[in-house]
């Protein structure tokens, strides 16, 4: 295919997604960033950087390799880095939705999302639960978090829910749909004919044959013979303290972690400055860094672009993977 052509949302404005953002437009890539923000602050955040920065609108020549498209969508609040403006949320919600259906659309190969604040978003009146979620109700589909960097990937059975809640939420029916979402995913998106997937236990010792709870035994390993029936690869339910050693990662393809800290504390310490932020199961690659706003570093310098580029390395290798032939 051609250059991909990926939608860029830089994110929180008053964070150091604009930052990271300039400093993206300083490299030559293998793809055509097409930004949804707001141009205004782009060049603010330039400026203080004291780095070039030319925005054209799409269909126009680059100027140089730190040109980059822009699809302006104006703030109606003035930022201050590191200070949340609330009556922004409109505007940053309208650069995600807006990019996600130019990649519904074609006109957009993928996409790449800088860090959110959801609750500056939620302040400013609009129920917003994370980027995930809102690209999940415009696709009209069921996805699932992965992250992922040169060391491993990691699925998420639950994401953002308190420990009290998450054994609730593990079901036969749950992960049977996170799972097969997995699996299809791997195969289609990233190229692996039969991939293998470990699946953790929820309890210590992934419940010590019953002796430390039952989940794994009345509703982890029965939802994986039955998928294994179907023809996926599963591994586990495996104590969540020892799958992670290099000789269990051997030849996996995926990690699924019942719960959030149970698998992302391991990949972030192995690798926290290329990880990335996958949502699998959309119909276009969607690649997000794997950190916050970082609002105490907002305006000074100091933000590490890793993560970013890293996002844009993966969703430049995912939209030629996925695009028709």
């Amino acid at each position: 295919m051609m250059r991909p052509r990926l939608a860029l949302v830089p994110g929180e404005p008053a964070g150091i997604g604009p930052e990271l953002v300039v400093r993206a437009a300083q490299l030559d890539w293998d793809a055509t960033l097409v930004v949804y923000g707001d141009a205004a602050r782009l060049r603010r955040a330039a400026d203080a950087l004291s780095l070039p920065l030319h925005l054209h609108a799409p269909g126009d020549v680059a100027g140089s390799p730190r040109s980059l498209e822009i699809i302006d969508i104006p703030h109606p609040v003035a930022v201050m880095p590191g200070i949340p403006a609330p009556a922004n949320a409109a505007s940053v919600v309208e650069a995600l939705t807006r990019a996600a259906r130019a990649c519904l659309a074609g006109h957009c190969d993928g996409m790449v999302t800088g860090p959110v604040h959801k609750a500056a978003i939620n302040d400013g009146g609009i129920p917003f639960t994370g980027t995930t979620g809102l690209l999940a109700a415009e696709a009209g589909c069921e996805v699932v978090m992965m992250l992922a960097n040169p060391a491993m990937r990691v699925a998420l059975q639950t994401v953002h829910l308190p420990l009290r809640a998450v054994p609730d939420a593990i079901t036969p029916e749950a992960l049977a749909r996170t799972l097969r979402i997995v699996d299809g995913a791997l195969r289609t998106q990233f190229g692996i004919a039969e991939p293998i997937i470990t699946v953790l236990g929820l309890n210590p010792h992934a419940g010590e044959d019953g002796h430390l709870g039952r989940e794994e035994l009345d509703i982890i390993a029965p939802a994986l013979a039955r998928l294994r029936e179907e023809g996926l690869q599963l591994l586990g339910p495996l104590p969540a303290d020892t799958a992670f050693l290099p000789d269990k990662l051997r030849g996996v393809d995926a990690v699924l972690a019942m719960y959030h800290d149970q698998g992302l504390p391991v990949l972030k310490h192995a690798d926290f400055a290329h990880a990335v932020n996958i949502t699998l199961g959309l119909p276009f690659p969607r690649v997000a860094v794997d950190h916050g706003t970082a609002l105490d570093l907002a305006g000074r310098g100091l933000a590490d672009p890793s993560s970013l580029f890293a996002a844009i390395r993966c969703a430049t290798t995912l939209a030629r993977r996925v695009a028709p032939v």
